[in-house]
Parts: structure tokens; C-alpha cells; sequence
């Protein structure tokens, strides 16, 4: 293997499949990416036997080929070594399968490498349909919901996002028992078989990093896998097994008080009044509603106490009084794009439910949190 290639080109490609590599690997081979070059290209992949991500590098993005090969360089320099390299040209070669020597007129690396040999088969397969979903549309409804994947292994079900598509309805959900994020969209096509699966948060939070525009994604679901293939990049996650829990009977659909505010100024409530008690476990503040009026409050017995009154609009003269995580309040109105939103509450036991005053296709659920 010999060939030159732009510095930001391999920077690029590096950055996407080094997400493929896990600080828990038992096998020792798949600490290193996976470098195969071949007359049409550079393939560069990662896995961590759960996570897959290949990358490739067209020959016309590659300065020069002048011979071709396999090797696997340890993902723990690499990157830093693309990254400081003085040139922006960078030179790859070869010594032989366990040795590389990466060089610019400047400066030249000698790496020891891992035996190619030991690099396991994973084959990376499409289908002639898969799903097609615009890269910004999923980043979003991962985005949306993805904060409230599990981080408990206790049900680990519940550590991954839940994706279900029936005919052009995709609908996400991820909980972890104590708050619940949903968004739905519409497919241009609609897909003929359903799906329903759960992928492990880790991995899907890495797809999000990668999807940058809005080209087409492909996604491939398989009984214990899905493919996403977009651009030059397949990256492939393991499917968690089990069955999600149904959650629809989790989401109240009538309620005793409606509240219609701004997102900026009930956030900032929230978040002044998080202070006193951010050291504390729950991170738990008070908001009650009387009067048409709406009074945050936190108390910590050491600091003191603090008060905030927020603008609101409803139509319920009824009184509540309901404690909450200011964290988990915080995460959910992030998510929200618009600035009137709707908090759509029962009794002081009952979730509270966050909406757009516009956009019903995402719904935010916290569980409230008994304080006596």
C-alpha cells in the first residue's frame, strides 16, 4: 500500500468512523481502523462488533495510487497524528502488514500495526427498498428525543431509542421511567412492511453526529440489525433485543389545566430557580398555579430559597401545586423550536405534558415528584 491524500479529505472520513470505536473492546484488533485500499478507493472502517462504520474515499480524491493493500492502524494515534501533521499532503506507506510509515516533507511517523488478518468479516448488506428519510429530518427526531434514552441497565430495553414506522407514519420514543419523549413525522413513501425496533443509545447518538445536511439517508432494518447508508458512509448498529415497552397509555389525552406561555422566560425560571438546588440529587423545584398566575420556587435548607413569577395565559381558574426535576424540565423545553408552548397538566401527580402551541408532533413528558 502507497498513496498521498489531502489532509482534510482523511480528517473527515477519520472523524466519522473513529465513532465506531469503543474504549471497551476485549478484542484487541478492533482498537484500530481498518485502512484497504483498492484501485477505486480507500475503505476506512470501525466497529466495536456492536457498532460498525465504513467510510470510503473515491481513487479521484486521492492523490496518487501507486500500489494497494490491507492494514490496521491503532485508533489511538492516528487521529492526533492526521490532525497535527505540518502538510497538507500526507504520504501512506507500507512497510510491510504489521508496520506504516505516514510522512510530508516535514516531519514522518513510523507506526507499529495490528495484523489485518485478525480483523473480523462483517459484511455490510442494503436492501433494494430500504427507507429513504431526509438526514436532517432524523437527525432532529433523534435530537428531539434522544435525551431521554435509559442510562440504567436494569431494563436495558429501555437503553435505546425506539423507532416505529407504519406506512408513512415514523414515530420516535425513548424513556427511562421517569420522563418520555415523543416525535412523529411523515415519510414521502410509505413503507409496505412495519417496523419496530430499538436501537442502543450510544449508537444511535453517534449516528446524529455524522448527519450533517439534507441529503438522503437509506435506512436497512434487518431482524437483529439496521444499516443507515448516507453519502460515502454504511454505518450498521445491532438491534437491542425484546419488546418496548407501549407507552401511548402512558400520555394523557384530556387535561384540567391548560397553561400557554414562552418557552424563554418559563426556561429561565426554571433554570434561576434550579440553582439552589442543583447540588442535590433530583434537582427538584416547585411551580404552582393559582389565580391565572404561575410562581417557581426552590428551597434549599443550607442556601435559602428563591422565587420566580412567569406570564401565563389559561382559562382554568383551577389551583396546583407540582414539584419536578428542573434538569429533566430543562432537557425537554430544549427540544421544543417554538416560542409558545402549551403545559398541559392534571393533579400534582399526573406527568406533565409540553407542546408547541403549533407543532403536535412532538410531545415532552415529565413525571412529577412527591416532596411530602
Amino acid at each position: 500500500m502507497k498513496f498521498a491524500i489531502e489532509k482534510n479529505i482523511l480528517l473527515e472520513n477519520l472523524n466519522n468512523v473513529v465513532r465506531g470505536i469503543s474504549t471497551k473492546n476485549v478484542i484487541p484488533v478492533l482498537n484500530g481502523i481498518k485502512f484497504e485500499l483498492k484501485e477505486d478507493g480507500l475503505t476506512l472502517t470501525a466497529s466495536d462488533s456492536e457498532l460498525t462504520i465504513e467510510s470510503f474515499i473515491e481513487s479521484k480524491l486521492i492523490r496518487n495510487i501507486e500500489s494497494t493493500g490491507t492494514i490496521i492502524i491503532s485508533s489511538k494515534y492516528i487521529l492526533d497524528i492526521i490532525r497535527k501533521m505540518p502538510s497538507d499532503i500526507i504520504n501512506f506507506e507500507m512497510m510491510d502488514s504489521l508496520k506504516i510509515k505516514i510522512y510530508s516533507d516535514f516531519n514522518q511517523y513510523n507506526l507499529n500495526c495490528l495484523d489485518p488478518t485478525e480483523y473480523p468479516a462483517i459484511k455490510l448488506i442494503t436492501h433494494k427498498d430500504p427507507i429513504v428519510i431526509k438526514a436532517d429530518v432524523l437527525k432532529e427526531l433523534i435530537n428531539q428525543t434522544s435525551f431521554a434514552i435509559s442510562t440504567q441497565e436494569l431494563r436495558p430495553i429501555l437503553t435505546g431509542l425506539n423507532m416505529k414506522i407504519n406506512g408513512d407514519l415514523f414515530e420516535v420514543i425513548a424513556t427511562d421511567s421517569y420522563r418520555l419523549a415523543k416525535k412523529n413525522i411523515k415519510l414521502d413513501t410509505p413503507v409496505d412492511t412495519d417496523v419496530n425496533i430499538v436501537i442502543p443509545g450510544k449508537n444511535i447518538t453517534e449516528l446524529e453526529h455524522i448527519l450533517v445536511d439534507d441529503e438522503e439517508v437509506y435506512m436497512n432494518v434487518f431482524n437483529n440489525r439496521v444499516l443507515f447508508q448516507y453519502k460515502n458512509i454504511k454505518f450498521q448498529t445491532n438491534i437491542l433485543s425484546g419488546s418496548y415497552p407501549n407507552t401511548s397509555n402512558l400520555i394523557p389525552t384530556e387535561f384540567e389545566i391548560i397553561v400557554q406561555t414562552k418557552k424563554s422566560e418559563f426556561m429561565g425560571a426554571v433554570d434561576r430557580a434550579a440553582l439552589l438546588t442543583q447540588g442535590k440529587d433530583k434537582n427538584i423545584i416547585k411551580m404552582k398555579i393559582e389565580n391565572k398566575e404561575m410562581i417557581i420556587n426552590s428551597y434549599a435548607s443550607e442556601i435559602g430559597k428563591t422565587e420566580e413569577r412567569v406570564a401565563i395565559d389559561t382559562d382554568e381558574k383551577s389551583t396546583i401545586d407540582i414539584s419536578f426535576s428542573a434538569r429533566y424540565m430543562m432537557d425537554a423545553l430544549k427540544t421544543i423550536k417554538d416560542e409558545d408552548i402549551l403545559i398541559l397538566l392534571n393533579n400534582d401527580v399526573k406527568p406533565i405534558v409540553l407542546k408547541s402551541l403549533t407543532d403536535e408532533s412532538l410531545i415532552q413528558l415529565i413525571l412529577p415528584i412527591k416532596t411530602y
